[in-house]
């Protein structure tokens, strides 16, 4: 009996032996791929006459709440942003009112996608909690699509308000005061609805609100509007393009950079300023250029010896005054340079940048000649606003060019004149470009501005067309491309954004619905229907992959 009970042993230790040296991933089970639900509110979930100061939801899970004080919409706006616990895991979420409630009206929590369950992530997707203060929940509801006004895509947050149209409305509303419903495309969606609306008539704004507190900051925010006051009920899909408004100008305090330099910093756009600088009654002599890439603008005047000096600015209706004392600097000396180095495109122009302003130019100290040492006529023009000389002459494929400038050749505003300037540059063979040839289809009207971008929406050629609908690109580098078409209203040949208190929208802009592939030696000839609207594919999420524990 013992025999047979120590057999019986060994045998059960060898199965575990066995089970035990076997090695493999330990799966868990399914993955629980299922959102938290509500299990049960207090008050209950779309109450009428609401009168309490907190709600409690319970739900089926312990859940985690998300990025919730960007997520979670209340509509219509509170005044006082209520208070929401616990801010750890649990199977509950209380949601303290510190606001006083207006009378019959509904109100709207959406909390997006901020409520997860805690092992998984799967979020509780817009989820919404509604009560009214009044007898019955308003059910109305309008829906439609956020763009950019010029940008290929929208930026993701962008918030969409109604105002009420009544005795006291104003179009100031937008800067000054909160909607009466609210709400936003969260980070994925373009598109919107707003939900549980009273019967009425109302302003209908689109904005990207960076500074989280449902007012217009045209220095800061980009808007979109309906033009007309929308009615509800009805059945219009609407479509809100939003824009960064141009600002008025106005000038910062002046400051000296240099013994013969002031920097006049500015917001908005410039038109033509009229910039006079005096020393006490006498005006002096300036030169006015851009500070590049700033929003600034230089005063250029020779030395002198001054306690102060007085600066006045006007840019249409704008005026502004200011007096300074001047310091004993260093003063700034002549430095050109080349913007091509090694090798220019045929089709463009050599160009030499000056940190000073120049004034004379003796061509005949300037020499271009080619590889067989061959003079080169050559043409210059001067744009003095943002410093640049421009050199025009006929370029040969594949051949190479060197630029002698004799000291003297240029003199800048100060008698400063250049040392040996001495550049070397070439050109490629012509099948190292290609061409791009672009049918426009069903124009609305003319003129168009046409653009090829990078994918960031970088500008890399424009061309311009008052009645023709043939476009081409010649001689561009070989790479991918974006197209789009801009319907200059005003004949500005550029872009202009809207103004709201204006009611003025952006000018249209249309962009082709793929990229476009131009290769070396290659001529590419597209057709672009400008009648059909870019829509964005929708961006697909990367599901996080989990690593794998094994063990015994």
């Amino acid at each position: 009996m013992l025999k047979n009970n120590f057999k019986y042993i060994l045998f059960l230790l060898v199965l575990v032996m066995a089970s035990c040296a076997k090695r493999g991933s330990i799966t868990g089970g399914l993955k629980d791929t299922l959102a938290p639900q509500l299990k049960i509110s207090f008050p209950e979930n779309y109450s009428t006459n609401f009168k309490a100061k907190e709600i409690k939801l319970t739900f089926d899970e312990y859940i985690k709440l998300k990025d919730v004080n960007k997520q979670l919409i209340i509509s219509p706006p509170m005044k006082h942003e209520p208070l929401i616990t616990p801010t750890t895991v649990s199977k509950f979420i209380t949601i303290k009112i510190l606001d006083t409630l207006q009378p019959n009206t509904t109100y709207s929590f959406n909390f997006g996608q901020s409520i997860e369950d805690n092992n998984e992530g799967n979020p509780y997707n817009q989820f919404k909690y509604v009560f009214s203060t009044g007898a019955y929940i308003d059910s109305l509801s309008i829906g439609g699509t956020v763009k950019d006004a010029y940008n290929k895509e929208v930026e993701s947050f962008v918030s969409i308000m109604l105002y009420d149209i009544n005795d006291s409305f104003k179009d100031s509303v937008v800067y000054n005061e909160n909607p009466r419903y609210i709400t936003n495309t969260l980070d994925s969606l373009k598109t919107f609805k707003l939900e549980n609306l009273k019967a009425g008539k109302y302003l209908l704004v689109a904005m990207k609100d960076y500074g989280s507190n449902n007012k217009f900051n045209p220095k800061k925010d980009k808007i979109g509007f309906h033009k007309e006051f929308i009615t509800i009920p009805g059945d219009t899909v609407y479509e809100l393009k939003i824009f960064k408004e141009i600002q008025d100008f106005k000038a910062s305090r002046p400051y000296q950079a240099s013994k013969n330099r002031l920097v006049l910093p500015y917001e908005g756009k410039t038109k033509d300023p009229k910039i006079t600088l005096k020393n006490e009654e006498t005006v002096l002599p300036t030169i006015i250029t851009k500070f590049p890439k700033k929003d600034s603008l230089q005063v250029w005047f020779k030395p002198l010896k001054a306690d102060s000096l007085a600066l006045a600015v006007t840019n249409d209706k704008y005026k502004a005054n200011f007096k300074f004392k001047i310091k004993d600097q260093k003063k700034d000396s002549v430095n050109i340079t080349a913007v091509q180095s090694g090798s220019i495109n045929l089709k463009d122009r050599f160009t030499l940048t000056s940190n000073t302003p120049l004034d004379k130019f003796d061509h005949s100290k300037m020499k271009l000649i080619n590889k067989d040492s061959v003079s080169v006529d050559f043409k210059t023009e001067y744009d003095e606003f943002n410093q640049r000389l421009f050199f025009d002459f006929k370029k040969e494929p594949a051949e190479r060019y060197t630029f002698k400038i004799m000291p003297g050749a240029l003199t800048d505003y100060l008698g400063q004149p250049n040392d040996t300037l001495i550049y070397n540059f070439s050109t490629r063979e012509l099948t190292d470009y290609g061409n791009l040839k672009v049918n426009l289809q069903n124009v609305k009207r003319f003129p168009v501005i046409v653009e090829l971008t990078n994918e960031k929406g970088d500008v890399l050629a424009t061309e311009y067309s008052e009645s023709s609908s043939k476009v081409e690109f010649n001689l561009i580098e070989p790479s991918l491309f974006w197209l789009r078409l801009i319907y200059d209203d005003n004949k500005n040949k550029e872009w202009d954004p809207g103004n709201y208190l204006e009611k003025r929208q952006a000018e249209e802009v249309i962009y082709f619905s793929k990229s476009i592939d131009v290769r070396a030696n290659w001529d590419v000839d597209q057709t672009f229907d400008v009648s059909i609207p870019y829509t964005p594919e929708p961006k697909k999420k990367e599901e996080k992959k989990k690593p794998i524990k094994s063990g015994f």
